[in-house]
């Protein structure tokens, strides 16, 4: 992700809180406090989308104008996740392009609820108009945890690399949304890595080569703060995005 021009750390963001009931102006109130205070991202949470108290477009102007007044303020590169995900793929691809003429450089899709071809299409136009995509895995659980004939979250991991994303979350292994420690650096490693050498501990039964296939950053988010900041840094390195939702609007400092 070079053209934030950011380096030598991870990505900071923030899910807006509360998930629901905020008018479009509240809600770009609120994203424009969090970057301006220093964060990379602000992200819309997956249940976001064009409910009657906040239509979609509402909030992306008002978004997008607390992104122009939050980068002119602080002199940095700053973004917001806006939701993308719609009923149909071309009301899907309408309100993509509406954040890309309004200069918001990064959309979000909820590729399981949406769909995978949905998704491909979306990663398709994303790529061609220079807009970076965020993945949300809304309704993984419910595959994922089945342990008889459900599809494990890997593979899930995987089949997104293939329709093209850039952030996927990815599981914290602290915090709301844990994972064993040893499977989520499994599936991080095949989301981010060109190369993968089989390693059974991990749950990686197959040598997997990416060959040029671009790679996806994870993605840390769901009830960690700023306590868990040192775990989250060793576990994932600096090449990936943690995102402290009610961790910094529920936090009495913000």
């Amino acid at each position: 992700v070079t053209k934030l021009n950011k380096y030598g750390r991870a990505l900071l963001g923030c899910t807006i809180k509360p998930k629901l009931g905020l008018s479009a102006k509240n809600y770009g109130r609120a994203v424009y406090e969090c970057l301006r205070g220093g964060l990379d991202f602000t992200k819309d949470d997956e249940n976001v989308n064009s409910q009657p108290f906040m239509r979609w477009r509402d909030r992306f102007l008002f978004v997008a104008e607390a992104i122009y007044k939050s980068q002119a303020e602080t002199g940095e590169i700053k973004g917001h996740y806006l939701n993308a995900t719609a009923a149909t793929s071309e009301e899907m691809l309408k309100r993509a392009q509406c954040a890309k003429e309004l200069g918001v450089p990064i959309v979000m899709h909820d590729y399981l609820t949406g769909g995978f071809t949905a998704n491909t299409s979306l990663s398709a136009y994303c790529r061609d108009h220079g807009l970076l995509l965020h993945i949300h895995r809304a309704m993984h659980a419910v595959i994922d945890r089945q342990r008889n004939h459900g599809i494990h979250f890997r593979v899930l991991a995987k089949a997104l690399r293939l329709s093209g994303g850039d952030h996927l979350h990815s599981g914290t292994v602290v915090g709301k949304l844990e994972g064993e420690r040893e499977v989520t650096l499994g599936f991080v490693d095949l989301m981010r890595d060109d190369y993968i050498e089989k390693d059974r501990s991990r749950g990686i039964y197959f040598t997997q080569d990416w060959v040029s296939l671009p790679g996806v950053m994870p993605v840390a988010s769901g009830g960690i703060h700023v306590w868990h900041m040192p775990a989250l840094v060793e576990i994932f390195g600096d090449d990936a995005c943690l995102q402290f939702g009610g961790g910094t609007l529920g936090h009495p400092w913000g």
